[in-house]
Order: structure tokens, then sequence, then C-alpha cells
């Protein structure tokens, strides 16, 4: 199936130069499998689901108002859906055949049937849907709503039953952006990006509730995070200027900041190889960074991707890595797809 990466698209130069020492690809920490070309689009591209169940990835357009299906194994593009306003987040519902489309547009959140692709329905939320995010442990699924894009001064974090669609509880921000969300599975904690007041928020789940304010001093606009539980840390990517807060969960102390990527929508964390990925649109890169101990983290490695990649997706299970390349004000992006190694 890899193969095919290199054969329907390849962007890689394997077998292109004999120079290109086997031992060297072997030691890298990302090998680009190759690339697929979406034409004629513009605007950004949000986030990309993996569906290794149905051999297949989708990719939110959000500025294109689709939802982009490829063929998870060869990259080929396979249809369109078209019944979107701004989409942002795709989460397939386990053990059913649906996902749901988190959804900025007026119509709002979608449920969707992945077999027909027919909309199911709608979940009722206040408007601007944007962030979201399954915790496994609660199995409840957690979506960002409200907030500057939509003409409103406070967001509200949605608890929701994915299963039912039902809202089980809504906590409400007095922030304009609120952003990325990753919980514990073992503890009864979440953790909030509130960009525009620069600081995490730490959040119980039973109830849901703020239960501390943690600041980020020395930059602005956190937007992206990744937690590592066993070792007690949350890695905090800002945008002004690009930095990577790594903070110790136990008291919210910083332990460490880090230069990264920029401009990224996504962090991603390899628990099995305690890595960080960073995609940077600016320069086209992957900026890779390693865990040593606790307290020290160091960029291992910056592999090329291409100019606008700052969103993807990470499977620990397929051992792959993908970022989406928006087009921006260019017209045409892709999406480029890695092995983990």
């Amino acid at each position: 199936m890899r193969l095919r990466h290199l054969m329907s698209f390849g962007r890689v130069a394997l077998a292109a130069s004999a120079c290109l020492a086997t031992a060297a690809l072997a030691e890298a920490p990302l090998t680009p499998l190759g690339h697929t070309d979406i034409p004629g689009y513009t605007g950004d591209f949000d986030a990309i689901t993996p569906d290794p169940a149905q051999d297949r990835i989708f990719m939110a357009a959000e500025d294109h108002g689709t939802v982009e299906v490829f063929d998870l194994g060869t990259g080929r593009h396979l249809r369109t859906l078209r019944t979107f306003g701004t989409p942002h987040q795709i989460f397939l519902v386990p053990g059913t055949h649906r996902m749901i489309v988190t959804d900025g547009g007026k119509d709002g959140t979608a449920i969707v049937d992945t077999r027909t692709y027919e909309v199911l329905g709608h979940i009722n939320l206040a408007p601007g849907a944007d962030e979201a995010y399954y915790d496994p442990s609660t199995r409840h699924y957690f979506i960002v709503t409200g907030g500057e894009d939509v003409d409103m001064q406070v967001c509200y974090l949605n608890e929701i039953d994915p299963w039912t669609g039902k809202v089980l509880a809504q906590l409400k921000f007095a922030s304009n952006h609120t952003e990325t969300l990753r919980a514990e599975q073992h503890g009864d904690r979440m953790f909030i990006n509130v960009a525009d007041k620069n600081e995490v928020d730490v959040l119980s789940k039973k109830p849901l509730r703020v239960i501390a304010r943690w600041p980020i001093a020395g930059a602005k606009k956190n937007l992206t995070m990744a937690l590592d539980e066993p070792d007690h840390r949350l890695f905090v990517v800002t945008r002004d200027p690009t930095k990577m807060f790594v903070l110790d969960t136990d008291n919210g102390k910083t332990v460490q900041v880090v230069d990264v990527s920029s401009v990224n929508d996504g962090v991603f964390w390899d628990a099995k190889r305690k890595r960080i990925y960073v995609p940077g649109a600016a320069k086209g890169e992957v900026g890779i960074y390693q865990l040593v101990d606790p307290d020290h983290v160091k960029e291992i490695a910056l592999v090329p991707s291409a100019i606008g990649g700052k969103s993807g997706a990470f499977s620990a299970q397929l051992h792959e890595l993908w970022v989406a390349a928006s087009p921006g004000k260019r017209v045409g992006g892709e999406i480029l797809w890695y092995r983990v190694n």
C-alpha cells in the first residue's frame, strides 16, 4: 500500500539518486511518501481525519465550504461534499457509520452518514462552531462555539454525547477566541487555550467548570497544544511570536520555551517516540521536537513540506503524518504524506 504512494503521486526521490543512502533514510524521523494536488482552491484548509476502517481520509476545506474525501492508500481524490458552510473538524463516531462535521456556517454542526454522505441532522449550538475534541475517557465530544468570527464577545464549550447529538453541558468563557482542548485520560482535568487572554484554563470534567488559569507569559495567541500525560507536560504553541511553552501540569509553571516552526495550526504528540510534530506554513516545513526528559525538549529535524502547510493529522496506528498545505491567496493546495520512522 505504501508503495502506491510513491508510484501514484510520488514526490519522493527515493529511487532518483543512487547517492541517497538507505541508512540515512532509516534515521530520518519522517520519510516523505508523496503528495496529492488539490487544484482550483484558495483560502485555508483545516482538519484532516483518517478513516482506516474504510480506507479513506477526510479534509475540511473551510474557506471552500467543502469536505474533501481521499483514498487513504493511494491519495487519490474520491469526492467533494458540498453541503457545508465553513467546516472545521471531522469526527468519526466510534462503532457507527456517522461523522460529526463541526461547521461555523449558518446551518451549524452536521451529522453525516459516512456511507451515503447524506446529512442526517444537525446539533443545535450557538453560532461559530470551530475547534472540537473527543475525550475517550468520558466518551464525550467537546465543541467550541461563539467568538469573534461570528461577532460574539463570548465563547462556549459544549459537551456532547456524539451518539445522540445531545448537549450535556455548556461552559461560558468571557473570551472571543477560545481554541484547542486536551483531556487527561487518567485524571479529571482538561486544558483549553484561551487565546485572547494569553492563558490556559484548567477545567474539571465533573462538573464542567474552570478550576485554574495559567498565564502564558512572553507571547500571544496560544492556539494549539498537545498533552503528555505520563510526564505531566503540556506543550502550548503560540503565534506571536511562534514559541512552544512546555508547562508542568502539576502547577502550570513554564519549564522551557522553544522556538518552533511558524505559522502552524496543529501540534501532534507522538507518545511512542516522545516527539512533537509542528507543521510550519511560513517556510514550508515540519518541525520535529524530541522530549529528552520532562524538562528538556530539543529540535531534531526540520523536514520540508510546502508553503501554507499548517494543519494536518498524525496516526499512531498507521505511523503516518499528513500535512494540509493551504493555498491562501494562491490557487491550488495539496496534502503531503509522511511515514513516521
